[in-house]
């Protein structure tokens, strides 16, 4: 059978992470496409994937892989797991499709992902080699478009949830409905695992975070990543991930609007683990936004997981909001199910800055508490913290680091804060004119052309260079080193120190040294 549509996932890991791609940046899955394949493959058609990205292929090298495959459509898929993957992997893609139009390759190239929801008419307007976007997750879109003919933009116009170029003048189609609730186990059924590219086992091309592993690099591999919901509640403006729900064709979507959540059955996500386990893969991240906001889901499948003896086997990190970890119970329940590292999202040392970028329903939760409940039961906590919040001057941003040295956490993640596509701060920004990147790479939180939003009161530098103090500070913490090494041993205090040698590059920051 030949194949109908070759899902790729782009690299341009050097442009987005610097000199961290090379050993200590994690590599993921890319869920989306192993979802997608998934999907078009249980209803009759043909999917394959190129994971330019894990094999590491040269623009050459993944032009040549395309011809070779010869599919009816190539769709790149360009969503991560990271609110900024969709944006910065958009460079990625740009560089590879505009090389497949210049090698007289005449397949439709489409894109489907965060950027290209947020954005579909602009994108279409500034990138001529893609001919195709989807509108939203694109599922059934997706469907329909490969159930017809691929010949040109005459035969598209009757597919709903799609973007085109028609004579010159890009085209919405009429919104398409996402995968509702009742469908989410018979239209996004699994994932297309045996798809992916593999040096000696499946799944080896793959590695964690280097915390989740413990920061020992041999524990990295082989990884997956697996969502057992889709979506979030909840309408923080600094987030764009509610954006693959949209249904409307405004020029700029805003995420906050399309607030959804939707689950798959425990019994389809026990069967994924089930698979994951026998392919030898014990390091697993669960994706979902909000993995412990709903115990209907959440404590049947960590019940499965803990009655096949998966707590044993598996070390696993998932994400929660600081306000729902309130039940010991439950703890105990999930780190027996195997899960060893809670992501808490606690933002800002100060309740105020917190509350006016909508996050909301803090004022109850004392954070040192949570914290401590969570180690207490065995679990670390890999903590994230937001510096450049709108509320956000020199002294709260310095409370931030100072509640994150003060919990000292076996993990911290800091951000500068970023005018994310499909956000409600991206549309905010463009309504004020403030300066966005000038290109897709400068929407990572880790590259030179890095350029996040300014405060009322701080410059976007300002921001950028206590973010980056900031992760030093915490890094070179002698508490922190301490701690780790009576957690995780030497090995982990070495390839620490290893990772706080590897300096990035600002190019905001070099720009106002030299004025």
């Amino acid at each position: 059978m030949g194949i109908d549509v070759l899902f790729v996932n782009p690299g341009n890991a050097k442009a987005i992470y610097q000199d961290l791609a090379t050993d200590f940046s994690a590599i993921e899955p890319p869920t989306w496409a192993l979802l997608l394949a998934e999907s078009v493959r249980s209803v009759g058609f043909g999917p394959a994937i190129l994971d330019v990205n894990a094999e590491r292929l040269s623009i050459a090298q993944a032009v040549e892989r395309i011809s070779e495959v010869s599919p009816r459509l190539i769709c790149f898929v360009v969503y991560g797991q990271n609110p900024n993957s969709g944006t910065v992997n958009m460079s990625g893609v740009v560089a590879l499709a505009d090389a497949v139009k210049a090698s007289g390759i005449s397949i439709p190239v489409a894109a489907v992902g965060s950027h290209v929801s947020a954005l579909p008419r602009e994108v279409l307007n500034t990138e001529p080699a893609i001919d195709i976007v989807f509108c939203n997750e694109g599922v059934y879109a997706l469907r329909n478009l490969l159930a017809g003919d691929l010949d040109g933009p005459d035969s598209w116009s009757g597919i709903n949830g799609i973007g085109f170029r028609l004579e010159g003048e890009v085209v919405l189609t009429r919104p398409e409905a996402i995968v509702p609730q009742e469908r989410m186990d018979i239209d996004l059924p699994g994932y297309a695992w045996d798809l992916l590219p593999y040096r000696d086992k499946p799944l080896d091309l793959y590695r964690s975070h280097f915390w989740h592993a413990e920061y020992d690099h041999a524990k990295r591999t082989p990884f997956a990543a697996i969502y057992t919901s889709l979506g979030c509640t909840f309408q923080c403006n600094f987030c764009m991930i509610n954006i693959l729900n949209r249904s409307d064709n405004e020029d700029i979507g805003v995420a906050g609007n399309y607030a959804k959540m939707r689950f798959w059955s425990p019994e389809l996500i026990i069967r994924e683990f089930d698979k994951l386990v026998d392919m030898g893969v014990r390091t697993l991240r669960i994706s979902d936004e909000m993995f412990l906001l709903n115990k209907r889901y959440f404590v049947p499948l960590c019940e499965m997981l803990r009655d096949r003896g998966y707590g044993e086997k598996l070390n696993m990190w998932a994400y929660s909001r600081v306000d729902t970890v309130r039940d010991p119970a439950h703890l105990s329940l999930i780190k027996a199910a195997g899960i060893d590292w809670l992501a808490l999202g606690i933002e800002s040392g100060e309740q105020r800055v917190r509350l006016e970028v909508a996050k909301g329903r803090f004022q109850d939760v004392d954070i040192r508490k949570v914290v401590r409940m969570i180690e207490a039961s065995g679990i670390e906590v890999i903590a994230n913290y937001l510096f450049g919040l709108p509320g956000d001057n020199l002294q709260t941003m310095q409370a931030t680091l100072d509640l994150g040295l003060e919990l000292c956490t076996a993990a911290w993640n800091g951000y500068a804060v970023m005018a994310l596509p499909g956000s409600e701060l991206y549309r905010e920004a463009r309504g004020k004119g403030h300066p966005l990147p000038k290109d897709y790479a400068g929407y990572s939180f880790y590259s030179y052309d890095t350029l996040p939003l300014p405060t009322d009161q701080l410059s976007p530098a300002e921001v950028l260079a206590f973010r980056d103090k900031a992760f030093m500070d915490y890094h070179t913490n002698p508490l922190f080193i301490e701690k780790l090494h009576k957690r995780f041993g030497q090995v982990a205090v070495d390839n620490l120190r290893e990772l706080t040698q590897v300096k990035l590059r600002r190019r905001l920051l070099e720009k106002s040294r030299d004025q």
